[in-house]
């Protein structure tokens, strides 16, 4: 009798560590890294789309803006065309247009990893990039999105 119960007890830890990470890999709110020395704290959702659509150039204190995507196909990617309410073909549409007109030199920078993602957070001075919450580490500075912290309730990037 005490086999079956330490079997069965056995059997919903291994369950509920199968479920546990799936839900919270579901939560999905992604978080906005900034470079670890940036004076930026809280961005509008509004202000984010504009930098992603590379309409905004420069933070408040001067700094050029450094846009790092994660690759297509990511839950980055998926959130920011989310963002934008466009799909990956206008996306990439819209950026050769502002490089035709001369409004920007070249695409965003694409990280393939979070690792580099996160190396190239901290490498260039004004950058910015988008990073499943989940996947924060310690050294990424997450700054607030319309006041609100990945996981705070009315968080808006999922």
């Amino acid at each position: 009798m005490k086999m079956k119960s330490f079997a069965a007890l056995l059997l919903a830890c291994l369950v509920g560590l199968v479920f546990i990470p799936q839900a919270v890999s579901q939560s999905g709110d992604v978080a906005v890294i900034v470079n670890p020395h940036s004076l930026v704290a809280n961005i509008s959702q509004v202000d984010l789309r504009k930098v992603i659509a590379g309409e905004k150039k420069t933070w408040p204190d001067g700094h050029p803006i450094k846009l790092i995507l994660r690759a297509p196909g990511s839950h980055e990617w998926l959130v920011t065309l989310k963002l934008l309410g466009m799909s990956d073909s206008e996306y990439k549409q819209s950026w050769t247009a502002e490089i035709f007109r001369g409004e920007a030199d070249a695409d965003p920078f694409t990280a393939p990893s979070l690792g580099m993602a996160s190396e190239a957070a901290k490498a260039f001075p004004g950058a910015i990039t988008l990073v499943d919450a989940q996947d924060v580490k310690p050294g990424m500075k997450v700054i607030k999105v319309n006041g609100r912290l990945p996981g705070e309730p009315g968080y808006p990037l999922h």
